[in-house]
């Protein structure tokens, strides 16, 4: 699922919040520190950041040459000509751009800078179902048709998909009451915006100018009950009438761009598929359906994700990618707004990877999966190629144990390991030493290897825009950077060995319990995890452990 991020939630009283944390919006033009945080190293000033230019200036020191590296970015699209981005935007060498020909011959047309799997001849699709609608609409005539007695025998003869069914259903029940209540209360409040204004009558948003409205009919209580939740937030507080009604537009647009979408999210009869994509759905199997429209309708996700791992510095803009000097982004779009397919996700692994990437971010997730086998083949193929996966934890503030977030590494929760080694898993930290851990963020120390920043990430997006966002969305492209410092400069890493110097060498914390939210119970440090890949993996040896002169030699001697 492509979550949104919404900047601030400030309506908790309504019984309303999402997945990330109420904050307030920064303004970046105050503090133009905050936009680089998770680049600072540690040691030097107790912040929880990746350690970014002392990694660069380590493996520089050691006289290592970086060679470029291709990160597969499976997302909502990326916007390819962003000017912090165009520059390590990923260009296939054997496609001649616009001729309307498959050039290399790999199955995909004019695949220049990556591919979309949820597009087609007729467009691309923008707003699609979430797993759990797809999977009632296919399976309640299965399960709970007119017929009692062939629901029974269906229900023994499918109880794998029946009991996926079952937990869909549960889901998709709340969801969709929740989604219906979300969208009413807050084109409520949306149309209460001028009356709360009128209500302000030019003064600045306190307790005392609120406490001192007298409200004269229902419509203006109801906005003063508003006005009276904005008045704590740190956000509102002490801001003119005029900035309110500015903040107050904004948060509130971006809560029914939130929920507008979901009418057709959870609608059972609704399937933009088929029109849109063109393909058969149910074919696993098939694998050359899409277009080369590699941002698609809807990309602030997807570029706010690439400029995390490459973005360039450009014009006054500071923000830069943590692997901005080694990495080329190959846009897959695989995520629309809702859940993202399995047929999608296998074929977008399997393109990426056989398009030379070497590292994968995919920061998305599902509670169920009708195709994980085909996803688990995906994993199973790039680990074969010698392709890491990086993949977000997930924002539901859960263990992740007791609540799954397909795509997953481990097959069953009781398994010891996970069934292949080449997929990290991460959590998104903060920059508050004290409450280390982001309060959307799932977590479990078996099965979440790392945390990374994730809050307050800024970033490039759409319209040659930045903005600051949060999740393990953002997480996870930190380590995906990471991963391409650590690759550029020692090509012959395996996946399970980036994974280990990443974990073996995150940067500590027990406060609150961190250190068992994950398998490093740390925050990952670049410099250190160079050192340590160094030290253990590349110093003299090749990644099968081999001397490397003593290789080298034998070659010449054959």
């Amino acid at each position: 699922m492509k979550k949104v991020l919404l900047a601030a939630v400030f309506l908790v009283g309504f019984g309303f919040s999402h997945a990330q944390e109420t904050k307030a919006s920064v303004d970046p033009m105050k503090d133009k520190d905050l936009m680089t945080w998770y680049h600072k190293d540690f040691s030097a000033t107790k912040v929880y950041g990746v350690n970014t230019e002392n990694a660069y200036k380590y493996l520089e020191s050691k006289g290592l040459k970086p060679k470029t590296v291709v990160v597969g970015v499976l997302d909502s699209g990326v916007q390819v000509d962003h000017p912090g981005l165009a520059k390590n935007i990923w260009s296939n060498p054997n496609e001649v751009p616009g001729n309307g020909k498959d050039d290399d011959g790999n199955g995909y047309i004019d695949d220049v800078h990556g591919w979309n799997f949820i597009g087609g001849k007729n467009g691309d699709i923008d707003i699609d179902n979430m797993e759990v609608t797809r999977v009632v609409a296919k399976y309640k005539p299965v399960f709970e048709g007119e017929d009692s007695t062939k629901n029974k025998a269906n229900q023994a003869k499918m109880p794998e998909e029946f009991a996926m069914y079952m937990k869909s259903k549960e889901i998709f029940t709340k969801k969709s009451v929740e989604a219906r209540q979300g969208f009413q209360t807050y084109t409520m409040i949306n149309e209460a915006i001028p009356t709360m204004v009128k209500l302000l009558n030019g003064k600045s948003i306190t307790p005392e100018n609120i406490a001192s409205i007298k409200p004269a009919d229902q419509k203006e209580a109801m906005a003063v009950t508003v006005l009276s939740q904005v008045a704590q937030s740190p956000e509102f507080k002490g801001k003119s009438a005029a900035e309110f009604e500015k903040i107050m537009r904004d948060q509130i647009k971006e809560a029914l761009d939130y929920f507008g979408p979901q009418e057709k999210q959870y609608n059972l009869d609704y399937d933009p598929r088929k029109e849109i994509v063109g393909d058969n759905y149910d074919d696993y199997s098939e694998k050359n359906y899409g277009n080369n429209h590699y941002e698609g309708p809807d990309a602030m996700h997807g570029t706010h994700v690439a400029g995390i791992i490459a973005g360039l510095p450009n014009g006054t803009e500071i923000q830069y990618g943590v692997a901005s000097k080694v990495a080329k982004i190959m846009s897959v779009r695989t995520v629309p707004n809702g859940d993202e397919r399995d047929k999608d996700v296998a074929n977008a692994i399997r393109y990426a990877v056989d398009n030379g990437a070497k590292v994968l971010n995919m920061s998305f997730g599902k509670p169920v999966s009708p195709g994980k086998n085909v996803v688990w083949d995906a994993f199973k193929y790039a680990q074969d190629k010698g392709v890491l996966l990086v993949k977000a934890a997930g924002n539901e503030n859960e263990d992740v144990a007791e609540h799954l977030a397909y795509p997953t590494n481990f097959k069953n929760v009781t398994d010891e390991k996970p069934f292949v080694d080449n997929v990290i898993v991460v959590g998104a930290s903060t920059n508050d030493n004290n409450a280390l851990r982001a309060g959307f963020s799932n977590y479990n120390k078996k099965m979440v290897n790392v945390f990374a920043p994730g809050d307050e990430i800024y970033s490039t997006i759409p319209h040659n825009e930045y903005k600051y966002l949060q999740g393990t969305s953002m997480a996870s492209p930190v380590v995906a950077g990471a991963a391409a410092v650590l690759l550029a400069y020692m090509p012959n890493l395996t996946p399970a060995q980036i994974i280990e110097s990443l974990v073996k060498s995150s940067n500590p914390s027990t406060a609150n319990g961190f250190a068992d939210f994950s398998q490093a119970g740390g925050v990952i440090d670049v410099k250190k995890a160079a050192e340590y890949a160094y030290t253990n993996f590349y110093n003299g040896k090749s990644a099968s452990g081999k001397r490397v002169q003593k290789s080298v030699k034998k070659a010449v001697k054959k």
